[in-house]
């Protein structure tokens, strides 16, 4: 028991990394739900980790701002660090707090960071705050499908959302021109599609029902994922 409750503390609140290669004495202590739930999350931040990278290539400015010497610093800024996506720069805010602040007017600070933080602090809600899953840790399927219909939330901000003088706070997909860049709506769908099957997987698992809550995109509020 001592073996489970160090390990399921391990890395609390920050992105999952790839297992270790070779022989873990934790992995006697994982169900087959658990592995399939870490391998899901991984997955989950493989692709907010590259939809960074992407947003930080339309949005040079952003990391800039953040004075950062590069792109692939500021990556690690968000996804390296032992923070628990708790970031100076956003005034303490975090979770769905930190997305609204990329489009606030009055933020004059990273853009992209407190997107991204914000969508990297909500997702590990949903995952308990956790990078390691044991047989005594136990997800629930509700706080993943809300996070998934709150990625779609963000979506829509992000390519609805827009400054005074009209121009988005964030460039991302570009629909016009001879060649449509679509590549951030793939990494999205990614995303919601695994929290989506995850939370199916653990409702059967768990034998639990979830409630199905859908809202208009341009009203929509962000759903709990602690509960």
């Amino acid at each position: 028991m001592a073996l489970l409750t160090a390990c399921a503390s391990w890395n609390k609140g920050t992105a999952p990394a790839r297992p270790a290669e070779g022989f873990d004495p934790g992995q006697i202590a994982k169900s087959d739900i658990d592995r399939v739930a870490e391998a899901h999350q991984r997955a989950v931040f493989a692709s907010l980790r590259r939809l960074a990278e992407k947003l930080y290539r339309r949005n040079p400015r952003e990391w800039r701002k953040a004075g950062q010497p590069s792109l692939e610093t500021a990556l690690a800024r968000i996804f390296d660090g032992r923070h628990a996506w708790a970031f100076a720069e956003l005034e303490g805010r975090q979770g769905s707090e930190a997305i609204h602040l990329a489009f606030r007017e009055d933020f004059a600070g990273d853009r992209v960071l407190a997107f991204i933080g914000g969508l990297g602090g909500m997702l590990m809600s949903a995952f308990n705050d956790k990078s390691e899953f044991f047989i005594i840790d136990d997800l629930d399927p509700q706080a993943l499908f809300n996070a998934a219909r709150n990625v779609e939330i963000a979506v829509w901000k992000l390519s609805n959302a827009a400054a005074p003088n009209g121009e988005p706070w964030l460039l991302s997909n570009e629909g016009a021109g001879p060649v449509r860049n679509l590549s951030f709506e793939r990494e999205f769908g990614k995303i919601i599609g695994s929290l989506d099957l995850l939370s199916v997987i653990v409702a059967d698992k768990t034998n639990r029902v979830v409630a199905k809550v859908f809202q208009s995109l341009a009203t929509a509020i962000f759903l709990p994922v602690k509960f």
